[in-house]
């Protein structure tokens, strides 16, 4: 084995070139990983490094293809200088002595340890090599937009796919806030109003009304006194007028004008002319948008809708707090009245209401029961049944029993539900 002056400086070659290869992995760790919603942050205070950190990452491709040509150019260059090396010094042993050499330095310190410090600490290394990188980027974007071409080509010759991300906007940002969750770094409450706000495309107003089944309507041609009387007991501030039949809705009666009209008659209920107080009824289709009723009741200054079908028949109501509601959770005032929807028991039961809405279950029990195909967990039974189930009957759909405890005519109005994550949509 003869050593020469020329070898020594290769190896400090070979070692510039590992710092470079080091550069290159940790730069495109740092900048994949890095938190773009940070980076604009930044780039709103001004932070020249945090905008170019954005533009390097809105062209991705092109940040990849540079830093892959980047990377392998130096690891192939220093593995063809150590072959060299290794060949002088070894004779036809040296490639194998080479090969196992440069493997164990490629994978330790141009690899493992640049990737691991650019994993701890993305933000700060991304800004630290965002003007290196964006120089080699604009340097070599020639030769990159030349593999681009040749790699899509290739692809299409291969018949596979070149488009864009499947994920939405949308489902990214879902996707990040159950990650947080899951670490600890976002509380339940906060995971589900997010997922709320979300969820405001998805849901149509139908999700979320109350049924006309529930509602409290008055009879516009019953006498005036009975009428202010039983308006004024009432819990809710709009009460939908009828005419002959539930049908025909022909006004909304708003409490707060009711008593000034009443004041203004000092008391008097027998004077008040409702259908000069009354207001127009706003009917709207039950396939709305829940965002598209939300800035509806802000434009028209509106807190309250009818809800109707395809044929025009009244359905429910839908309210502003109603659409609140989806995204804070449920709201009650003094004059509420307060229904019993969801009770976890002693013995790890949870009592439920036939009713009560599938999504609110599941916000309330963290579950993923589906709610394409009904809206309230008795829907769901039934769906799942194909029956009208009978008091007593036990069911197991989606890894949740489900218990049916009362039955009033048609409608399940209380059950009894435990999680079972073995059980899969058998029952008895």
């Amino acid at each position: 084995m003869t050593f020469e002056p020329w070898m020594a400086w290769t190896g400090f070659g070979i070692l510039c070139l590992l710092a470079f290869s080091g550069f290159f992995s940790g730069s495109e760790t740092a900048l994949t990983a890095t938190s773009k919603a940070r980076m604009l942050t930044l780039e709103k205070e001004k932070d020249h490094r945090a905008r170019r950190v954005n533009r390097l990452i809105d062209d991705r491709e092109s940040l990849i293809g540079a830093i892959l040509l980047g990377n392998n150019l130096v690891n192939i260059l220093s593995a063809s200088l150590a072959s060299a090396v290794f060949l002088a010094m070894f004779g036809e042993a040296g490639v194998p002595i080479a090969t196992l050499v440069m493997t164990l330095l490629v994978l330790i310190f141009a690899e493992v340890l640049p990737k691991t410090y650019a994993l701890s600490n993305p933000d700060r290394m991304a800004l630290a090599v965002s003007l290196p990188i964006r120089i080699f980027v604009l340097v070599f974007a020639p030769v990159v937009a030349a593999v681009q071409w040749l790699v899509r080509v290739t692809l299409r010759i291969l018949g596979l796919s070149v488009e864009g991300p499947v994920l939405s906007a949308h489902d990214e940002i879902r996707g990040q806030i159950d990650l947080h969750h899951q670490e600890g770094g976002v509380v339940k409450t906060d995971r589900d109003m997010l997922g709320g706000v979300l969820d405001l495309r998805e849901l149509t107003v139908d999700d979320v009304m109350v049924h006309r089944k529930s509602l409290i309507m008055f009879d516009i041609d019953q006498p005036v006194e009975q009428l202010v009387a039983d308006a004024l007991s009432c819990p809710h501030t709009r009460l939908p007028l009828y005419r002959g039949d539930t049908e025909n809705i022909v006004g909304i009666l708003h409490v707060r004008d009711l008593a000034r009209e009443l004041h203004n008659e000092g008391g008097d209920a027998s004077k008040l002319d409702i259908e000069a107080i009354k207001r127009e009824p706003w009917f709207i289709p039950e396939t709305t948008e829940l965002l598209e009723q939300l800035t509806a009741f802000r434009q028209k200054r509106e807190h309250f809708a009818l809800v109707v079908d395809e044929y025009g028949a009244l359905m429910g109501v839908v309210t502003l707090e109603d659409i609140i509601e989806e995204i804070v959770g449920e709201i009650e005032d003094e004059h509420d009245v307060t229904v019993e929807g969801v009770t976890p028991l002693p013995d790890g039961f949870i009592l439920v209401d036939g009713g009560a809405p599938v999504r609110d279950v599941n916000r309330a029990l963290d579950w993923e029961l589906p709610d394409d195909e009904a809206v309230t967990i008795a829907g769901l039974v039934i769906h799942e049944a194909q029956t009208i189930p009978e008091a007593g009957q036990i069911f197991r759909f989606h890894g949740v029993q489900f218990e049916i405890l009362e039955r009033r005519r048609n409608q399940v109005t209380r059950m009894r539900l435990k999680k079972e994550p073995e059980a899969e949509g058998e029952n008895e």
